[in-house]
């Protein structure tokens, strides 16, 4: 069995792995990117605060050494689900089975000034360019923005608030600054009352403002409007980007409201052998990197029933865990559960060292596992 896998992230990287065991002799896997590297959307945090260079994050692609899996740094140009058919700048890849996987993109310009007047934090280099500024910084009040939901990682606007809250604080100008989140969400982790309990006692503990429900729709000259017509004056404004599916998934015709519907229990779309999952597909779970690698084990437990004629997987129960950065070298976990029960939830781990650790195996057993390193 071919398969093309459109996207080597969280999922895509998850699905070659899994195939690659599975059937090393009995399928050939193509894996498909335009970046030389794989980034931990975490480590974009620890760029940010200056806890690790930019170069140190990067996992490079060229490291794959797996069975029956060849990846290929190209840019995927269009994507035929018909004919099964992904084309990209170097030539077309067809499959058995193809697989998108392809994230969601930023569109900047979705929200007028925010490329001339703010940064964004949730691009690898976005990240990268705040180091130095994060750093300099010392009075003036920092607004952490989310432009529209859905988006990535619903927890990291205020991971970004509880660090740098520390990072001003170690470098003794705390007083002279002021920090809010405003995010379109009712709170910070709305699955899980526990989680956004703690997260605002975090805020109130530490002086940040909170508010919920509302998005930045336009900034002016140190200015964020938001979408009642309020304004937030800033000194820096960190957003999170418009998110939206890859261009050349909207040009394929797969989209309905701007992502691929898919079954949320087999995570196949209309068209026979091809799936998607991650932040480009709409599932009915977070976009969230541990939410595509769960999908990705049930395309993957699928495709190898197929090829040795057993049973298919059970359906795909919306579980996974998120590590929340809670500052003070603390990390806390919640264990989200969208799709097993009648109702979503969401049990928080309290914020602990011993978490610290368990956050940095689950990074390094993915390196190891996915790229030997």
């Amino acid at each position: 069995m071919r398969v093309v896998i459109a996207g080597a992230g969280f999922g895509g990287l998850e699905l070659a792995t899994l195939l690659s065991e599975g059937a090393p002799e009995d399928v050939d896997v193509v894996l498909i990117d335009r970046a030389d590297s794989f980034v931990f959307g975490y480590s974009k945090l620890d760029v940010m605060f200056g806890r690790a260079t930019l170069d140190a994050v990067r996992l490079p692609y060229t490291a794959i050494d797996k069975p029956a899996v060849r990846f290929v740094q190209e840019t995927i140009t269009a994507i035929d689900p018909q004919a099964r058919r992904v084309t990209t700048d170097a030539g077309a890849h067809e499959g058995d089975a193809v697989v998108v996987a392809l994230g969601a993109d930023y569109d900047r310009a979705a929200t007028p000034g925010l490329a001339e007047h703010g940064d964004e934090f949730y691009s690898v280099d976005g990240a990268a360019r705040l180091t130095e500024k994060l750093h300099s910084f010392s009075a003036g009040r920092i607004v952490i923005g989310v432009c529209k939901a859905p988006y990535k990682c619903p927890p990291a606007p205020s991971e970004t608030a509880l660090l740098l809250h520390d990072a001003l604080t170690a470098r003794g100008v705390r007083n002279d600054c002021e920090i809010e989140i405003v995010m379109p969400l009712p709170a910070p982790v709305p699955p899980s009352p526990d989680t956004s309990a703690a997260l605002l006692a975090a805020f109130a503990e530490r002086g940040i403002r909170y508010t919920p429900s509302h998005a930045v729709t336009s900034l002016r000259e140190r200015v964020a409007v938001l979408d009642d017509g309020s304004e937030r004056p800033f000194e820096l404004f960190l957003g999170v980007p418009v998110h939206r599916a890859p261009d050349v998934v909207i040009a394929s015709g797969m989209t309905t409201d701007g992502y691929i519907p898919v079954n949320s229990q087999t995570l196949a779309t209309e068209w026979p052998g091809v799936y998607a999952f991650g932040d480009v597909a709409t599932v009915g779970v977070p976009k969230a990197g541990t939410f595509a690698e769960g999908a990705a084990r049930v395309v993957a437990a699928s495709l190898l029933a197929t090829i040795h004629g057993g049973q298919q997987p059970p359906p795909y129960d919306g579980r996974a865990s998120c590590w929340i950065e809670f500052g003070g070298g603390r990390v806390g976990r919640v264990d989200i559960d969208f799709l097993s029960g009648p109702e979503k939830t969401g049990t928080l781990r309290e914020p602990s060292t011993a978490l610290v650790e368990e956050k940095e195996h689950f990074g390094s057993s993915r390196r190891s596992r996915w790229f030997g390193l």
